[in-house]
C-alpha cells in the first residue's frame, strides 16, 4: 500500500473521539454522583483527618507495642496470623491432592471428575469471612477457626490448580506407564508427581501470599491473627497503636514476598 493510500485510508476511518469524550464525561459524572455519598464521622472527625492520623500513625508508631514480645504485642501477633496461614496452607494443600487427582479427567473416569469438580466449586464458592463466622460458631473464637478458615479456602482454589496442571500433562507418559503394567497409584507416584512437583510448589507459594493477607483480615471475625487489635485500635482512634500494627504487616508482608519471590523463581527457573 502507498503511502498516499495509506494515509486516505486514514483520513476515512471512523471517527471516536466523540464517543471517547461522552465515556469520559460520563466517568466523571458517576465520580461525582459517588462522592456526594461520602459522609464525616461526627465523633472522628472528617475523612481527610482520619487518613492524617493513620498516616501519622506509622510515622509515629508505639514503640511499646511494636516491640513487645507478650500476647499482646506485634511480633507475636504477626507469629499467630503467619502460624495460621502456613497451617492453613499446609492442611489445605495435603487434603487437595486427593481432590485434583481424582478431578482430573485424564486419570479418572469423566463422571467422578465432574462430581469431584462439582465439589471443588462448592467449597471455592463460600467468601473466607463466611468461613471464619461459620467455625467460630463450632470451635469458639481463636487461631483454630482461622486454620479451618484458611484450610477450606485453601482446598478450593489448590484442587482447581492441581486439577489443571495434571490435565497439562504428556499423555504419552500415561500410555507408556500403561504398557510398563503400572497400575494407577504407580503411574501417580513415579512418572506424574515428579514432573508435578514444581508447578504444585509454586501455586503452593502462592496460595500462602493469599492466606497471610487473608489471615491478617480474619481477626475482625474473631479468627485470631492480627485483625482484631487493629480493629479494636481503629475504633478508638489510638492512631500509633494502628501504625504500629500496619508497620509490623508492612515489613511482613515485605519479607515474605521477597522470600516467595525467590522461591518460585528457584523452582520454576532453577534461578
Amino acid at each position: 500500500m502507498s503511502e498516499k493510500n495509506y494515509v486516505s485510508t486514514l483520513e476515512k476511518a471512523p471517527r471516536t473521539w466523540v464517543g471517547q469524550l461522552a465515556a469520559l464525561l460520563a466517568c466523571l459524572a458517576l465520580l461525582a454522583w459517588s462522592s456526594s455519598a461520602v459522609q464525616s464521622n461526627s465523633t472522628g472527625g472528617s475523612g481527610l483527618a482520619v487518613a492524617r492520623g493513620i498516616i501519622s500513625g506509622i510515622l509515629h508508631p508505639t514503640p511499646s507495642l511494636l516491640f513487645n514480645l507478650g500476647t499482646n504485642g506485634v511480633p507475636y501477633l504477626l507469629f499467630e496470623t503467619i502460624a495460621i496461614a502456613f497451617l492453613g496452607t499446609l492442611v489445605g494443600a495435603v487434603l487437595s491432592v486427593p481432590f485434583s487427582f481424582l478431578g482430573a479427567k485424564n486419570i479418572v473416569p469423566r463422571p467422578v471428575s465432574y462430581l469431584v469438580r462439582l465439589c471443588v466449586m462448592a467449597i471455592r464458592t463460600i467468601p473466607p469471612f463466611v468461613y471464619g463466622l461459620m467455625f467460630i460458631m463450632v470451635t469458639g473464637p481463636g487461631a483454630f477457626a482461622g486454620l479451618l478458615t484458611m484450610s477450606c479456602c485453601s482446598i478450593g482454589m489448590l484442587s482447581k490448580m492441581f486439577i489443571e496442571s495434571i490435565e497439562e500433562l504428556d499423555r504419552g507418559i500415561l500410555e507408556s506407564l500403561d504398557a510398563a503394567g503400572c497400575n494407577t497409584f504407580d503411574k501417580i507416584r513415579y512418572g506424574i508427581l515428579p514432573q508435578l512437583m514444581p508447578s504444585f510448589s509454586s501455586t503452593l507459594i502462592y496460595r500462602f501470599d493469599m492466606n497471610l493477607r487473608d489471615a491478617s483480615v480474619l481477626g475482625l471475625v474473631g479468627a485470631g491473627g492480627i485483625g482484631a487489635p487493629l480493629m479494636f485500635a481503629m475504633n478508638s482512634y489510638r492512631w500509633n497503636d494502628v501504625g504500629a500494627i500496619l508497620l509490623g504487616l508492612i515489613i511482613l508482608v515485605l519479607i515474605v514476598e521477597w522470600f516467595s519471590s525467590r522461591l518460585r523463581n528457584r523452582l520454576m527457573r532453577g534461578e
